[in-house]
């Protein structure tokens, strides 16, 4: 089952983009509408909100007067606070019933307006945001919903900013426009992204792009902090640390478009009892590795190969691909990988090198088949490691650096 977080501002749109994913296909389960539900007439959730908040939230028939309730809710944050302990829970739990009912091949979008306030966005294989300025929100609520002005921008106020929302981001759909202009968004997410991801996590199947060298891009470090805070999730207390590693990790160099991470764990045996957890959280697991040593001059001669042994995973998301190393705490792998980052980093001379290797060998595999360049663009890069290994070691030992 693919999971979907769908989220944006009061007013930005995020029901016309759930109704057109319902359309497609998608299970919608709308924590608006759960919300509803749980405090009708009758249940236990309306009766604990007049026990807070008194009758003046109930309408004449009895039903729960939401403007009403929101007048006061969110006044301060002291009665928001008191709201949310009510009625969260019992969206919690009726949200988990419904998801339990849904097909194992569904692609399932959750439609929660307090994602991100609620620092949700981890526990979802993907994030869509609806974009539409604060400015603008106001004018739908007050015009379209014939919400007071003061009470829209109130319940703005009270809901996370933009930087907020894209910090967890993974899509960002513009809601601007006119009625309809962001239909054809919808669909081509849905048809370019959600449903190769959902596929490839049901089969197993990672992202595996031609290893093919481009610019820096500045979101590489935002991307990766979101598939680490992922990977954490899956993780828990299981994983000693998390950390992007790699090219991507290097700021300004031109490095392959696939976000590198290293998990360390305190075995391997711990590295396999995490495979179902990282699969479930969109990482599918690709292969044991006995040794991840280009050169035996890595090992000096003297390092038994076993404790470079690690398990690797891949992103089932064709849109962002990533690799995913788990390295046991203190091996030779587990430290380089650090290394290497930090060396780079700090020694402009080791990354300039660094960056004209990785060019030559995206040239050298750019006409070859997909497999052939893989093993070519390892091929040229393994020799500059030889050497690499033992100089990032003495700038580790000239510098102080430890992992």
């Amino acid at each position: 089952m693919l999971r979907i977080g769908l989220t944006g501002g009061i007013g930005a749109g995020k029901s016309t983009v759930s109704k057109i994913l319902a359309e497609l296909g998608a299970v919608i389960v709308d924590a608006d509408v759960i919300a509803r539900e749980v405090v009708e007439p009758g249940s236990p959730g309306l009766a604990a909100l007049v026990d807070a908040f008194g009758d003046a939230i109930l309408s004449e028939d009895g039903s729960l007067d939401r403007p009403a309730l929101a007048s006061i809710a969110f006044a301060d944050d002291t009665s928001r606070a008191t709201l949310n302990a009510i009625v969260h829970p019992l969206v919690g739990a009726r949200t988990m019933e419904l998801i339990s009912q849904a097909p194992a091949d569904s692609i399932l979008v959750q439609d929660i307006p307090l994602l991100v306030e609620g620092s949700m966005a981890p526990m979802f294989n993907l994030v869509v945001i609806v974009y539409v300025d604060a400015h603008e929100r106001v004018r739908r609520l007050v015009e379209l919903r014939g919400m007071p002005e003061s009470d829209a921008r109130a319940r703005i106020a009270a809901q996370a900013d933009d930087d907020q929302r894209r910090a967890v981001a993974d899509v960002w759909l513009d809601n601007s426009g006119e009625p309809g202009a962001i239909d054809d968004a919808v669909r081509e997410l849905w048809h370019t992204r959600l449903v190769p991801f959902e596929a490839n996590l049901r089969s197993g199947t990672v992202a595996n792009p031609r290893p093919k060298v481009v610019p820096a891009d500045s979101a590489w470090p935002v991307q990766a902090e979101r598939i680490v805070k992922r990977l954490a999730q899956a993780c828990g207390d299981r994983a000693v640390r998390i950390d992007h590693v790699g090219s991507t990790a290097v700021s300004g160099l031109a490095a392959r478009d696939v976000i590198d991470v290293q998990i360390t764990v305190a075995n391997l045996e711990v590295a396999d009892d995490l495979a179902e957890a990282l699969t479930s959280a969109g990482f599918p697991r690709v292969a044991d590795v006995v040794s991840d040593a280009p050169k035996p001059s890595y090992l000096g001669g003297e390092t038994d190969p076993a404790v470079w042994a690690k398990r690797t995973h891949g992103g089932a998301d064709p849109l962002r691909p990533v690799d995913i190393d788990l390295r046991v705490d203190g091996w030779p792998g587990q430290q380089f990988a650090l290394l290497l980052r930090d060396w780079l980093a700090a020694d402009p001379d080791a990354r300039a090198e660094y960056a004209e290797v990785g060019a030559s060998a995206s040239k050298a595999a750019a006409a070859l088949d997909d497999d052939e360049a893989r093993a070519t663009y390892a091929a040229t890069k393994a020799p500059w490691f030889d050497t690499a290994f033992h100089r990032a070691w003495e700038w580790a030992g000239q510098t102080g650096w430890t992992p």
